[in-house]
C-alpha cells in the first residue's frame, strides 16, 4: 500500500500527459499545416506519454521507450507537440535520479535518436538543432540540480543525527565518568586507610571498610540511575534522587569520611533551580572534590554556593599542592568547562596564591 502510494502521483502525471496529448495533437499539427494526424501517431503519443509512469521507478526503462516513441512519431512527419512534453519529463526523471554519468549518457542518446527521426521525418534541418537541444539540456540540468540538492539534505540529516549521538555518548561518558571518579577516589583513599589501621587499631579499619560499602552502594546506585536516564523505554528501578544539588549533603559526608575537612555556605533559592542547572552544579561541586581527593594531598576544602535570580555561581577550594586538577580531554576541568559552556556560563580554575587549587562556575539561571 506504501508503495502504491509513493508512485500514485506519477500514475496521475502519464494520465494528465495523455490527455494532454490526445487534445493538443491535432491543434498542433494545424498550427504546421498537417490537416490530420493518423492512429499510429496517437498510440504513439499514448505510449511516450505513459512510460512516465515509470519515471522513478525505471527512469532509464522510462527515457528509452519515450525517446523511441518520439523519434517514431518524428519519423513519420508527425507535428511537435505535446509528445515532447513526456520527452522533459522523462529525461528530466533521469538526471533527478540517476547518478550524473548515467544520466548524461542516456539524455545524450535519446536526443540523438529524436534527432535522427525528426531530421529523417523532415520535421527538423540541421541548422535548427539548437532548440530541440534545449529541450533535453535543460530539464537534464533542472533533475541533476534537484537530485543533489536531495542528496545534501540527506547528507545533512545524516550528520545531524551523527552529531546528536556523538554528543549523547559525550554527555553518556561525562556523566558516567563524574560518578564512579568520585566513588572511586573515596573508595580508594578508605581503603589506604583500613590498610594502614589493620595492624594497630582494626577498630578504624572496620570503620573504614564500613565506609567502602557505603559509597560503594551509593556509587552503584547512581551510576543505575544515570544509566535508566538514557535508556529509552527501559524500566528502571530508581530510588535515589536525582543528581542535584539537594544532594550536596551526602556528597560533602563522603568527602568528610575519608578525612578530607569540607565547609560548606549555600546562599539562595537552589530549590527552584532549572534541572540542567542544577545538575551543573551538582556536578562541578563533585569532580572538584574528586580532584582534592586525588590531587590535593592533605588538604581541607571549602564549598561556596550562590543562587540570585539571574545566575548561580559555584565555588570549590583547597587548601593542598595547588596542582593541575586535570587530566584527560573530556573529562576533569575539560568535562566542567563542556558542561559550563553548554549553559551559557564561564569557568575558572587554576592555583590560588596562598597554595592549593580553586574553581569557580557562574551558570545563567532561565527559569
Amino acid at each position: 500500500m506504501k508503495r502504491v502510494r509513493r508512485y500514485l502521483p506519477d500514475g496521475l502525471l502519464a494520465l494528465a500527459l495523455v490527455g494532454a496529448g490526445l487534445i493538443g495533437t491535432a491543434p498542433a499539427g494545424h498550427n504546421q499545416g498537417i490537416d490530420s494526424v493518423p492512429g499510429w501517431a496517437y498510440l504513439l503519443v499514448i505510449t511516450a506519454a505513459l512510460a512516465t509512469a515509470a519515471r522513478r521507478l525505471a527512469p532509464i526503462a522510462a527515457l528509452t521507450v519515450c525517446a523511441a516513441a518520439v523519434s517514431l512519431y518524428l519519423l513519420g512527419g508527425q507535428p511537435f507537440g505535446p509528445i515532447l512534453l513526456s520527452l522533459v519529463v522523462a529525461i528530466y526523471s533521469v538526471g533527478a535520479h540517476r547518478p550524473l554519468k548515467q544520466a548524461v549518457v542516456a539524455a545524450a542518446l535519446a536526443f540523438a535518436a529524436v534527432l535522427l527521426g525528426g531530421l529523417i521525418g523532415d520535421g527538423l534541418s540541421l541548422d535548427a538543432i539548437a532548440p530541440p537541444l534545449a529541450w533535453a539540456a535543460g530539464p537534464l540540468a533542472v533533475g541533476v540540480t534537484v537530485r543533489v540538492g536531495r542528496e545534501q539534505r540527506v547528507q545533512t540529516r545524516r550528520d545531524e543525527a551523527r552529531r546528536q549521538a556523538d554528543a549523547e555518548r559525550l554527555r553518556v561518558a561525562q556523566e558516567v565518568h563524574d560518578v564512579v571518579g568520585h566513588g572511586l577516589a573515596a573508595i580508594n583513599m578508605q581503603a589506604e586507610i583500613a590498610l594502614h589501621l589493620l595492624a594497630k587499631q582494626p577498630g578504624q579499619a572496620e570503620a573504614a571498610l564500613t565506609a567502602i560499602s557505603r559509597t560503594s552502594r551509593e556509587s552503584l546506585d547512581e551510576l543505575r540511575a544515570t544509566l535508566g536516564a538514557v535508556r529509552r523505554g527501559d524500566s528502571v528501578d530508581d530510588r535515589s534522587p536525582a543528581p542535584g544539588l539537594a544532594r550536596l549533603p551526602e556528597l560533602v559526608d563522603r568527602t568528610r569520611s575519608v578525612g578530607v575537612p569540607v565547609t560548606v555556605e549555600l546562599a539562595g533559592p537552589l530549590a527552584a533551580l532549572p534541572a540542567a542547572v542544577d545538575l551543573t552544579a551538582y556536578r562541578i561541586v563533585q569532580e572538584s572534590l574528586t580532584n582534592v581527593l586525588r590531587h590535593a594531598g592533605t588538604a581541607s576544602a571549602s564549598v561556596s554556593v550562590a543562587c540570585t535570580d539571574e545566575e548561580v555561581t559555584v565555588s570549590i577550594s583547597d587548601t593542598g599542592r595547588g596542582g593541575p586538577a586535570t587530566i584527560t580531554p573530556g573529562h576533569g576541568l575539560a568535562g566542567m568547562r563542556e558542561r559550563v559552556s553548554a549553559l551559557g556560563g564561564s569557568l575558572t580554575a587554576g592555583p590560588r596564591p596562598g597554595g592549593g587549587f580553586a574553581v569557580t562556575a557562574n551558570l545563567p539561571v532561565r527559569r
